[in-house]
């Protein structure tokens, strides 16, 4: 069980951004969440789990990190994670991003090559045709009703700001309706061990994930069963999937993240 180490605020990109650090390790492993999501909300049932050093951080908008005046982007996201290796002394580690976080985390191995020895993308996407049909129709004059209660609770936990909380889902709407393709020449270039993972019920489906598999050189594809975020448990998924508490999947998850890493 990773014991809690340090938390703390980073100066970075005009943010001052919270992270925390857990366990021991020479390679750390970067815990990049979801849209609408904090670190609890995406990680707090895996965390005990791993084995190495993790680095944990609440993106641009979302739980205790700032806004800047900015637009969010997954490319300004994996320039801010950079930016927080740096300032924290880490020159190389490994990532592990889910759903929007998964995005962040093929852009850093995009624009960060050098700091990345490996990447787990969960529920990523590298284009908008990677989701289901009528998918981005939903953000289209979208309201706070859109954002599951176990989140907006999540957050509120954290921050009980509530303008900050509105501030994060109109980020995250914007940054969803403007959601940006990335080349297929630019995915090939991924140079790193990178392993794709999806659930069968995932809003990224298994064939969408493999057409990014086909893309990246060398990458792997784990399938798990389970809606989005069911096999590392996050709060989100709890109502489409009853009874994950009891779960055994988020154990299964790190294992086979863990495998792949060492």
């Amino acid at each position: 069980m990773e014991a809690l180490k340090k938390t703390g605020y980073a100066p970075v990109n005009g943010l001052q951004m919270y992270y925390e650090i857990y366990g021991e390790g020479d390679m750390p492993l970067v815990l990049i969440h979801g849209g609408g999501s904090t670190i609890e909300s995406s990680f707090a049932n895996v965390i005990p789990l791993f084995h190495s050093r993790l680095i944990a951080a609440d993106m641009q908008a979302h739980g205790r990190t700032s806004d800047r005046n900015t637009p969010e982007s997954f490319e300004q996201d994996a320039d801010d994670i950079a930016a927080l290796l740096q300032y924290l002394g880490v020159p190389k580690a490994n990532f592990f991003g889910f759903s929007n976080g998964a995005t962040t985390a093929l852009q850093i191995a995009i624009r960060h090559p050098g700091i990345v020895n490996k990447i787990v993308a969960l529920a990523g996407a590298d284009k908008r045709d990677r989701f289901p049909a009528g998918f981005f129709d939903g953000f289209e004059g979208a309201t706070m009703d859109l954002l599951p209660p176990p989140l907006k609770d999540a957050f509120l936990k954290v921050n009980p700001d509530t303008a900050s909380l509105h501030t994060m889902f109109h980020r995250d709407v914007e940054r969803m309706k403007n959601f940006p393709d990335i080349p297929d020449d630019i995915v090939k270039s991924i140079n790193v061990p990178v392993l794709l993972m999806t659930g069968d019920q995932d809003v990224i489906s298994p064939e969408a994930t493999m057409k990014m598999h086909q893309l990246i050189p060398g990458s792997r594809l784990l399938v798990l069963p389970g809606p989005h975020g069911a096999c590392i448990g996050t709060v989100e998924s709890e109502p489409a999937y009853p009874g994950k508490t009891n779960s055994i999947q988020p154990k299964i998850t790190v294992d086979l993240i863990e495998e792949f890493l060492n």
